[in-house]
This record gives structure tokens, C-alpha cells and sequence, in this order.
């Protein structure tokens, strides 16, 4: 072994043991949708099972209301993440490429947005939704969701178009195109990462979000979501902790799928956006 290897032999363990301490859970989830009944109740746990089954899946798919509410998290993440995209990219565009009053306050407002916690306006949002007669409705969470990830998002794509020369936008300006022109056919190609990187935040934000779904939607239950739908395999008679975790991992499925699929972009993205502006 070389000395620079030696020299990187603890950091390469500790990045191992985080590794494997990361991943042990997400392990154990898949592992246990798949385990039968007789093993996840053993008293013993079992690491490696002898047999597998899929029974777990099948309950999970016909449970009540899955395909349902399968819907309502699609539809709620998708109108979120297209809202956030549009509003933001307008709000960076005039951050990043203009000069106005008051521009330095509105961008320090993003930030502290930015870093509150979200959790403090359970009770005013509620109170609000109430009093306003918009509870049990699938667009005051798509609204709260979009309010949720709009900071993150308008952050993002600024640094993103501050990477971007303006002067690539001039140059066309120059050669006959509006500055909306401009902007949709120079600027708006070389935004891919970032919108990429942007949109997933948003997404993982509203496919997890368990907390509004669960206080917002009460009378109405078809309305929910799929987090809170994962709340109905635990009965009076305990939790089917095999169902609860074949759900889960359908439930995981989704971002786990469209972050391999993106993943090459988002890093370029999130890159990007972190060391320009």
C-alpha cells in the first residue's frame, strides 16, 4: 500500500462506516418488503432470508385508495414544481439581470425564507385555511407546497443565471431579438442543470411532505396524499410492518427512479448554482 493510501485509510473507513450507516435503513426497508411474514416476526432478525415473496407488494397495491391517492401526490408535486419554476425564474431573472431599488432586501428576504423553518407556520396556515374555507382541498397543499420550496428555487436559478454571461443575451439583442427573445432562445437552453436541479428539490419537498397533508386534509379523505396514506397500515391490531414497507418503497420508487435518471445534470446543476452569483 502506497503512503498517500495510507494516509487516506482512516478517512476512506469513516466514509465507509457513514456510508454503511446511511444506507442500512433504506437496506432493511426493501429487505422487509420482500421478507415473509414468519421472518419479519422472528425474534431473530434475519440479514439474509431464505425465500422471498411479493404478497407484501400485492396488499400494498390493492389497499384502498392507492391508486388515488398515488394521483394526488402526482398531481400536488407536479403543480408545485411548475409554479416554483415559473414564479422563480421570472423573480431570478430580475435579481440576477436587473438593477432596481431594493433588490439587495428582496434577495436577503429569499434568504431568511430560505432558512426558516417551514414547521413554524403549521398552526397559521391552518388557521388561515380555516377560516378561509380551503381545508380539505388538494390546491391549498399544492399552493402551501409551492410556497415551501419558492425560496430554494428562486436562490438556485439566481446563482444559476449569474454564471450565465449577460453578454451572450447583448450579442443576440444585437443581431435583431427582443430581450424576451433573447432570453427564451440563448439563456433559457443553458438553464437545463439548474432548472433540473431545481425541480427535483421541489419534488423530493412535495412527494415527502407528511405535515400539512396530514393537519390540511381532514374531513376528506380521498383527498390525501401518499404520506399519509402510509399511516394506514397500522390498526388497532398493530402495524403490517411488511405491507408499511412495500408501501414504502413504492413510495420511494418514483424519486429514486427520476434521480438516477437526472442525476448527471442535477450535479452539474447544483454545481453551478453553488459557486456563481
Amino acid at each position: 500500500m502506497t503512503p498517500r493510501a495510507l494516509r487516506r485509510l482512516p478517512l476512506n473507513t469513516a466514509a465507509s462506516i457513514v456510508f454503511a450507516l446511511a444506507v442500512f435503513p433504506v437496506y432493511w426497508m426493501v429487505l422487509t418488503a420482500f421478507k415473509p411474514t414468519a421472518d419479519i416476526q422472528a425474534e431473530t432478525p434475519v440479514l439474509l432470508p431464505t425465500s422471498l415473496t411479493l404478497e407484501h407488494f400485492s396488499h400494498a397495491v390493492q389497499a384502498d385508495g392507492f391508486w388515488v391517492f398515488w394521483r394526488n401526490s402526482l398531481l400536488v408535486t407536479a403543480g408545485c414544481v411548475l409554479l416554483a419554476l415559473v414564479v422563480a425564474l421570472g423573480a431570478a431573472f430580475a435579481v440576477a439581470r436587473m438593477r432596481w431599488r431594493g433588490r439587495r432586501a428582496f434577495v436577503l428576504m429569499v434568504f431568511i425564507a430560505q432558512v426558516a423553518p417551514w414547521e413554524a407556520l403549521l398552526i397559521p396556515m391552518y388557521v388561515i385555511a380555516r377560516d378561509a374555507d380551503l381545508l380539505d382541498r388538494l390546491a391549498t397543499l399544492t399552493l402551501i407546497y409551492f410556497m415551501i420550496t419558492l425560496p430554494f428555487t428562486v436562490v438556485t436559478l439566481r446563482s444559476f443565471l449569474a454564471g450565465i454571461p449577460a453578454e451572450l443575451e447583448e450579442a443576440a439583442q444585437v443581431d435583431g431579438c427582443t430581450r424576451a427573445a433573447a432570453f427564451r432562445r440563448v439563456t433559457f437552453p443553458l438553464l437545463a442543470p439548474g432548472l433540473l436541479a431545481t425541480s427535483l428539490f421541489g419534488f423530493i419537498t412535495a412527494w415527502n411532505e407528511f405535515a400539512f397533508a396530514n393537519m390540511l386534509i381532514i374531513k376528506n379523505q380521498d383527498d390525501r396524499t401518499l404520506p399519509v396514506w402510509l399511516s394506514s397500515f397500522s390498526n388497532v391490531f398493530g402495524t403490517d410492518w411488511g405491507a408499511t414497507m412495500a408501501a414504502s418503497t413504492l413510495f420511494a420508487l418514483p424519486v429514486l427512479v427520476l434521480f438516477l435518471v437526472l442525476q448527471g445534470r442535477v450535479a452539474a446543476g447544483m454545481t453551478g448554482g453553488a459557486v456563481k452569483g
